[in-house]
């Protein structure tokens, strides 16, 4: 049944398929018209602060525990999204974890390549820190490209010697920008994220890099020492094995881990949350795992 549901949901998304040959202006043009006008957490504010130099959205819920911090870095390949077009996410985080998020903003490909986007990512958690949140009350949770970040900063953090998050949390993370895992072969044109469109996404950021390299996706790092990790990824999805190795590579490591592999579920389908009860159970097993790990530590 799930997957009827979202092939409905998804019949936006093939009538507006993306660009044949795509200037990152079109792409971005194309990720706001296929998203759907899905409703946000009520009672919800924002306030813009500086915590890269493009910013991002203080997201709170009151009574919410604003002691308490989700950072969340949004998805969209590097290329493209904003705070703003991910917060059916982040607020109904902030509503289910009875905390504050933090949606960042950061430096957008081809405009600003790599490592532009995880240098911003370990900013926005050395601005909480200097803000005062502890350690331990803070989550780095992102989606998609978010989700490589989210990780990613996890692991510049214990390089530079800065303490830990409390936990980390992955909805479709890109981990696997070299596209070597099966999936990215057996589900080449799955819905939402292609491999043509990986494929770009990766050269616009990446460029004449290596995206193997521990400087764009902690899939070839050491992952060791890291916090306890989320991640959920569905079965009709490109990135589906960029999770499954990343877990196996996590769980090698010696780090906690869960991984939740969703049957039916596309790329990215927390963002049709409430219209897809399986997008809102996502985010409320997140909000759960949140929960867990604030009460750990």
């Amino acid at each position: 049944m799930a997957r009827e549901q979202l092939a409905v949901i998804l019949q936006n998304s093939a009538e507006h398929p993306p660009p044949a040959d795509p200037s990152p202006s079109a792409l971005r043009h194309w990720f706001e018209g296929i998203q759907a006008p899905t409703p946000i957490a009520e009672g919800c504010s924002f306030e813009r602060v500086e915590c890269t130099a493009a910013g991002g959205d203080l997201t709170t819920r009151p009574p919410c525990d604003q002691t308490k911090l989700i950072i969340f870095y949004h998805g969209g390949g590097f290329l493209f999204g904003s705070s703003r077009s991910h917060r059916v996410i982040t607020t109904h985080l902030a509503r289910l974890a009875n905390c504050a998020v933090l949606s960042v903003d950061y430096r957008l490909a081809p405009e600003h390549p790599a490592p532009a986007a995880h240098e911003d990512a370990l900013q926005a958690y050395r601005w909480a820190l200097s803000k005062g949140y502890e350690p331990k009350s803070i989550v780095l949770a992102g989606d998609s490209a978010g989700g490589n970040l989210a990780l990613s900063t996890a692991l510049r953090a214990r390089d530079a010697g800065l303490p830990r998050p409390s936990a980390v949390v992955s909805f479709s993370g890109a981990f696997d920008l070299a596209g070597d895992g099966a999936s990215h072969r057996e589900l080449a044109d799955a819905p939402l994220v292609n491999r043509s469109m990986a494929q770009l996404a990766t050269s616009l950021y990446v460029g004449s890099g290596d995206p193997r390299s521990a400087q764009v996706t902690p899939l070839h790092a050491d992952v060791s020492r890291l916090p306890p990790t989320l991640l959920h990824v569905g079965t009709w999805e490109l990135l589906r094995d960029d999770s499954v190795e990343m877990a196996r590579r996590l769980q090698a490591a010696g780090n906690t881990v869960e991984l939740k592999v969703w049957d039916g579920m596309c790329h990215d389908w927390q963002l049709f949350a409430p219209f897809l009860d399986e997008g809102m159970q996502s985010l409320e097993e997140a909000a759960d795992f949140i929960v867990r790990a604030f009460a750990s530590r």
